[in-house]
């Protein structure tokens, strides 16, 4: 496997338009993104406040309520910057939530709204993620902000609920669309074909959806850039760059793990059925961020070699994949 320097890992988050940022708290601090957060954060020097689900429920009003007024309180002494709440927590179980839409609503649009509201009475910046599940997924060219949506899955339901809630409640708030989100926590799809790599002579894999393989550590260090620019309230889309199939992604996988990338056998969506519709073209355009004046995100290729070599042991566990993986194949 190709080597990487640290500096590999993360992209520069230091642009000409960024302010000091005083101080971040990071929900959803346990999950794949939240723990790239608190990575990036503390090798960028930024004081943190990182919490999980079991430290902080983000649908219930009092816990809100307390932890965002002990944040702003620990900013007080703060000169200058921004303090700034990042909401990584999520209900992304994207199959289950076709049967259990009341929790996925409560995670993706209830507890957002909290978080906006606490944020704009305690006078927070808040930067919420979301996700190309928002669109349709019938486009043949990659979705700008503005774009109708038009979500055919409950957990794209709930999160386009989240997004709109947090914009009402905060006009100020940020939120940041992204997509197909791989890293070293958690399970995801590169996670589970590195672990078929190693335990199936072939695996097939749909071909028929497009999309961008998101390095969670890239997007961590593009959102604290985000977090320390000075910027309005709305929408962005953030990814890396570039686009690709799941099945060229996985044969992408099983070559930067040295393993033959024709052992990986394509399928399409109508013999691999799910729960939840799948979009069959969710690329997100960078245009408004490199708009914003945001540094853009290296090429998911490039992303994806990097994350290998920086983390060989995390794609190389024996341990099979744990929960649900957003990724379809067979």
């Amino acid at each position: 496997m190709p080597t990487a320097s640290p500096d590999d890992a993360l992209p520069d988050i230091e642009p000409s338009n960024r302010t000091p940022i005083g101080r971040v708290l990071i929900t959803g601090a346990r999950g794949q993104l939240g723990t790239d957060l608190v990575a990036a954060a503390a090798a960028a020097g930024i004081p943190t406040r990182a919490v999980g689900s079991t430290e902080l429920n983000i649908t219930d009003p009092a816990a809100v309520d307390s932890v965002l007024k002990a944040f702003a309180r620990s900013t007080a002494g703060v000169a200058g910057g921004r303090s700034v709440v990042i909401n990584a927590a999520a209900y992304t179980a994207v199959d289950a939530a076709e049967a259990d839409a009341e929790a996925a609503y409560a995670v993706n649009a209830a507890g957002p709204t909290l978080l906006a509201q606490a944020a704009a009475q305690l006078g927070l910046g808040l930067i919420q993620i979301s996700t190309d599940y928002v669109f349709p997924g019938n486009g043949a060219r990659p979705y700008e902000i503005d774009d109708p949506t038009g979500p055919h899955s409950v957990y794209g339901a709930s999160k386009l609920a989240g997004e709109q809630a947090v914009l009402d409640a905060y006009p100020a708030a940020q939120v940041v669309r992204t997509a197909w989100v791989w890293g070293a926590t958690g399970s995801n799809f590169v996670k589970t074909m590195a672990k078929l790599a190693a335990t199936r002579p072939t695996v097939s894999v749909v071909n028929d959806q497009r999309g961008t393989p998101s390095y969670a550590a890239d997007l961590a260090g593009g959102l604290l850039e985000l977090a320390g620019a000075d910027l309005p309230g709305g929408t962005l889309h953030l990814t890396n760059a570039g686009e690709t199939t799941w099945f060229d992604f996985a044969r992408a996988i099983f070559a930067e793990l040295g393993e033959d990338p024709d052992r990986v056998q394509p399928t399409t969506t109508a013999n691999f059925p799910r729960p939840a519709p799948r979009p069959a073209y969710s690329v997100l355009s960078s245009a408004s961020w490199s708009a914003a004046g945001l540094t853009p995100l290296r090429d998911w290729r490039e992303a994806l070699r990097a994350g290998l070599a920086t983390a060989p042991a995390a794609f190389r566990s024996d341990e099979p994949p744990v929960g649900e993986t957003r990724s379809p194949l067979r």
